[in-house]
């Protein structure tokens, strides 16, 4: 295999996609403004967070080279993949701040060649932008005519952190917004030797392609959002449990059992934003939001429901615990999580916390708050705390064994938000609270 690819940003999505490349057989240019992640990756190190990166890492044996030099690597590759991020703007756009001068970056660089290149831009950006601004800055910086001297095309991910490797080798489908059809063949090409299985390829408009990556993310967590919804209603109803009527919703094809788990709030670097995102199109075009708006509303919501059960269930001066600060197990991303922000409006209403994660001596112990304590331990944390709230549902929290949870005087109260410690129901020394089942909630604390 000859392919030689450049791609621009070697974050938690840079990263996994450069390793998984060059893993496939590709030779592979990683570019970042990062020394220290050019150092780590050159030392076959991963420079970011993900299960699995480092054994994909060994399997790339030498055919991915990390360099600071984006001009050298443009130069010497047939096609170019920018992930850099998007930062959300306070209306609930994207920012391209980084995108652009990316973009100049590389045009520059496509200003020396004399072959045809493809620029495949993964990051998400808003509707228009890829026809628009992106494709400006390419043209004005390389002095040349996209769709004809030089290919573009915006391809953005579907991948969840934590499983990374995974879904970028096994995608559902893939999305491609193409500038011409010779630039979408080659990309098409591209995800071919890439994955495992064989999906759909998608391809058409930018501007299609850029709506329905938005709309995707958004129809997502709508679903998750009815899920939830059911919960809150099994748990007042005797007999009820969410488990069993999701199950039977995902029978029917038209629904899917994907993504209905019904518990608590959604999170991470991609739901909350793109939902916003697309309600701020909407706004825009003067056209109606209600759906994501009422989605977002209800997600929000949620914590602030999860924090007033915590204290109908815990009497004054009690120690709350939180078992997990990232948004899902395998990451240590903490942005929108369900563990951090219970954590931080516990706090702000003055209640005492402790909080433990498997991940935080990286990322998920910082923005914590100074009034939350942080555990070295989940059985420390659970030994500090009266009332435990299982947040994040880490397999190491689920395997603990019934007596580091137990106490008699008084017997310490467990939330289990996803149902996965169902062993300590009835134990002696507990009360147990399972979300999404009738019976299984107390809105009383405890005499």
């Amino acid at each position: 295999m000859s392919t030689t690819v450049c791609v621009v940003g070697l974050g938690k999505l840079g990263a996994p996609l450069a390793a998984c490349l060059a893993a496939k057989g590709f030779h592979v240019l990683g570019v970042d403004a990062d020394p220290v992640r050019i150092e780590a990756v050159s030392r076959g190190q991963p420079p970011v967070f993900e299960p699995g990166l480092e054994q994909v890492l060994r399997r790339a044996e030498g055919r991915l080279t990390a360099t600071l030099d984006i001009k050298g690597a443009v130069a010497a590759a047939d096609l170019t993949m920018i992930l850099v991020p998007t930062p959300s703007e306070p209306a609930g756009g994207f920012s391209l701040r980084y995108v652009l001068p990316a973009c100049e970056a590389v045009g520059r660089a496509l200003a020396a060649k004399s072959e045809y290149h493809v620029v495949a831009l993964t990051s998400t950006v808003m509707p228009g932008s890829t026809g628009g601004a992106v494709r400006l800055a390419l043209e004005k910086a390389s002095g040349k005519r996209c769709g004809t001297e030089f290919g573009l095309c915006y391809s953005p991910e579907f991948i969840a952190l934590g499983s990374a490797i995974h879904d970028l080798l096994n995608p559902d489908f893939v999305l491609i917004g193409e500038s011409d059809p010779r630039a979408g063949d080659a990309l098409a090409a591209l995800y071919e030797q890439l994955c495992d299985n064989s999906p759909a390829v998608a391809r058409m408009n930018f501007m299609n392609a850029e709506i329905t990556k938005l709309a995707v993310n958004t129809y997502v967590t709508t679903k998750i959002s009815f899920a939830n919804m059911l919960a809150r209603m099994c748990e007042r109803l005797p007999e009820a449990n969410v488990d069993v009527i999701t199950a039977a919703l995902g029978l029917d094809s038209r629904i899917g059992p994907k993504y209905l788990k019904g518990a608590i709030s959604y999170g991470g670097p991609c739901f909350p934003r793109d939902n916003h995102a697309l309600a701020a199109l909407a706004h825009h075009l003067g056209t109606p939001a209600d759906i994501a708006q009422a989605t977002d509303t209800f997600n929000r919501g949620q914590i602030r429901w999860l924090a007033d059960l915590v204290q109908k269930n815990s009497s004054a001066g009690r120690t709350v615990g939180i078992l997990g600060l990232t948004y899902k197990p395998g990451t240590n991303v903490v942005e929108e999580a369900v563990g951090l922000l219970l954590a931080q409006e516990l706090a702000g209403r003055g209640i005492a916390v402790v909080a433990y994660d498997p991940a935080w001596g990286s990322d998920a112990g910082q923005g914590v708050g100074p009034q939350v304590r942080l555990a070295e331990t989940a059985a420390e944390c659970i030994q500090r705390a009266d009332i435990v709230v299982l947040a994040t549902p880490w397999p190491e929290f689920c395997s603990l064994p019934a007596e580091q949870w137990a106490r008699n005087s008084p017997p310490r109260t467990v939330i289990d938000c996803w149902r996965v410690v169902k062993h300590l129901e009835h134990r002696e020394g507990l009360r147990y609270i399972s979300l999404g089942a009738g019976g299984g909630r107390q809105d009383t604390a405890p005499a």
